[in-house]
């Protein structure tokens, strides 16, 4: 099978803001899309008809708006009626990327993780994409100026992309997704670490400033190698005392896009997210990756 990035819709606004960004994303990676529309079986007799008609004009409306709006691409649609976690998960498999939508907390930016996409997540072998309603080109764009529309603009830079890095278990697939995507972008790359001080602070004699300077230090040799292997790539580093959850939904607020890890699923302690993954999908506006790693 070709490679390609896979978006899974029902039809949601979310869902249609995942299908247009899944586009922009395997028009950047140089890829196909395939389109996904899973629908349940109907919970009353005799409405199966009328179901896979519903299914086939929402499958239908979405592709064609992603193929107005980027005639060059190549789209493959897919109906499905079957389990969604299990089929989608399934398509995680086969894709370099999946991308799902995911509800608004109303007016506050950040995710309504539904029970589909958590166990999606917690499942997928591939990285998951999550994009909430009203994610557009000019969210993921350097605002232009003189009133002038991003979509008016080819080629006007893409926002930063953040990465949350924690030194002390340094992973390799989430720096990796997150160098690529800021090449693709050619933009910038911010990676955020944080810390807890000692408990007791200078009592115990450390001087003050030093587990700072430690985890600089940590995180400096942890991005040498990526560093190296992607030298075009312009990488700011912060480290901060505190919550990463709370430091990483900051240093989002402008961006285009958030990667966070998440250790893979050994079948042993059941589909997790982590804690910090878990904390960011809720409170995050932009774009979020989530990267599974071992």
């Amino acid at each position: 099978m070709q490679r390609h990035v896979t978006a899974g819709i029902d039809g949601s606004a979310e869902s249609l803001a995942a299908a247009h960004w899944a586009a922009g994303e395997a028009l950047r990676r140089g890829v196909g899309l395939r389109i996904v529309h899973v629908w349940p079986r109907p919970l009353a007799p005799g409405r199966s008809a009328a179901a896979h008609e519903q299914a086939e004009h929402t499958l239908d409306r979405v592709a064609s708006g992603v193929r107005a709006r980027h005639p060059r691409l190549a789209v493959v649609e897919r109906l499905v009626r079957d389990a969604a976690t299990d089929t989608l998960a399934a398509e995680a498999d086969r894709a370099d990327l999946l991308v799902l939508g995911s509800r608004g907390l109303g007016g506050l930016h950040g995710f309504v993780v539904g029970s589909v996409s958590h166990r999606v997540l917690a499942r997928s072998t591939a990285p998951v994409v999550l994009v909430r309603a009203g994610v557009t080109y000019a969210a993921e764009h350097l605002p232009a100026t003189h009133g002038v529309s991003p979509e008016e603009i080819p080629g006007l830079p893409y926002r930063d992309v953040v990465l949350g890095l924690d030194t002390s278990h340094p992973c390799d697939e989430p720096a990796a997704f997150a160098f690529a995507s800021a090449l693709r972008r050619e933009s910038a790359l911010r990676v955020v670490h944080t810390y807890r001080a000692p408990d007791g602070g200078n009592a115990h004699g450390t001087p003050p400033g030093q587990p700072r300077a430690r985890e600089e230090q940590a995180l400096a040799a942890a991005l040498r190698p990526w560093r190296e292997k992607f030298p075009a790539v312009t990488v700011t580093e912060t480290v901060t005392e505190g919550s990463a959850a709370a430091e990483l939904t900051r240093a989002s607020a402008r961006a285009a896009l958030l990667v966070v890890g998440r250790q893979t699923w050994d079948g042993r302690s059941g589909p997790y997210l982590g804690a910090v993954t878990h904390a960011v999908l809720h409170h995050v506006g932009c774009p979020v990756a989530v990267v599974p790693h071992t």
